[in-house]
């Protein structure tokens, strides 16, 4: 049986990611926090010290929330955007994010062939520093493996349930030494907060084919490159290119994923003039080239 989540801010719907600046916005500045979903409350049971809720579905979306243990989220196949209050995180294909105990979150995706592995465990004693602090690695061939492994398993697990629980112990034990450190994905920022830049942010999502200079986007919201460039690195802590750069980076994923248009046409469709140019910029935000990114997202590697 497929599984999924829903989300409902007042009447409506979240429906695509360009919903989701704002709603991002407006769900932290509420600050609600719910457990609409048995499992959260599970997993905050004394004897949870594993919980498993694997997602073997494409559309994906959560409440925000935070829970006394920690989150390993895993994604095959697909795109999932992890909000937290500072950042909007994407997390590809064959990569897992580590979310720290206590962190308010919360997941998006409308990829339709993503399976979504999330794993619970509660904090120990002299933990390794690693298990503080929030992250996305892509993984090593052996650690894919094992989180694979439990694709059948669900819910609780204790040390009544013998080798699962023992498994889940070595999964753990063994993140700080087998994720892949070599194709890391650097690619997240903050999301704005100020009701101009939440609409800026939209307006660029939606016109990423297009040059997007910080002038012509200046204009078009009636006011100066200067007072704009302010904004971004006053409120955002970044400057208006490299926010540009990491939607249109973000996208090409995306659409590297769908399967549909060969990277030329990514290119284009992202807002680059050449192919060269986008492979440039691409391996030297992500450190290898388009192609060979694709492959991995796709599982050819």
């Amino acid at each position: 049986m497929q599984q999924s989540y829903g989300v409902r801010y007042k009447t409506r719907f979240v429906k695509t990611e360009k919903d989701l600046l704002i709603y991002a916005n407006s769900k932290f500045s509420l600050y609600l926090y719910v457990m609409n979903d048995s499992h959260f409350k599970a997993v905050e049971e004394e004897d949870a010290e594993f919980y498993i809720y694997n997602v073997l579905t494409g559309d994906v979306t959560t409440d925000i929330h935070h829970h006394s243990s920690a989150q390993l989220v895993y994604a095959e196949g697909g795109i999932v955007h992890v909000f937290t209050d500072l950042k909007h995180w994407y997390l590809p294909a064959r990569c897992f994010m580590w979310i720290p105990a206590g962190t308010p979150h919360y997941i998006f995706s409308t990829s339709p062939k993503v399976d979504l592995y999330n794993f619970y465990f509660k904090k120990e004693e002299n933990e390794n520093g690693f298990f503080d602090e929030i992250n996305i690695y892509s993984v090593s061939h052996l650690l894919r493996e094992m989180i694979l492994y439990t694709k059948g398993w669900d819910g609780k697990i204790t040390k009544n349930d013998g080798a699962k629980y023992y498994f889940l112990k070595a999964l753990k034990g063994i993140l700080p030494e087998k994720r892949d450190k070599k194709l890391a994905f650097p690619v997240q920022h903050p999301f704005p907060k100020d009701e101009t830049l939440l609409k800026i942010a939209k307006y660029i999502h939606a016109n990423l084919e297009k040059p997007l200079t910080i002038e012509s986007t200046a204009k078009e919201f009636g006011m100066s490159t200067r007072t704009l460039s302010r904004k971004f690195k006053e409120i955002l802590g970044m400057n208006y290119v490299r926010f540009l750069r990491a939607l249109r980076i973000t996208r090409s994923l995306e659409l590297m994923l769908e399967g549909k248009y060969n990277m030329y046409e990514i290119s284009m469709m992202v807002g680059y003039n050449s192919l060269s140019s986008f492979s440039n910029i691409f391996k030297k935000v992500i450190g290898v080239p388009p192609t060979e990114y694709q492959q991995k997202l796709r599982g050819d590697r």
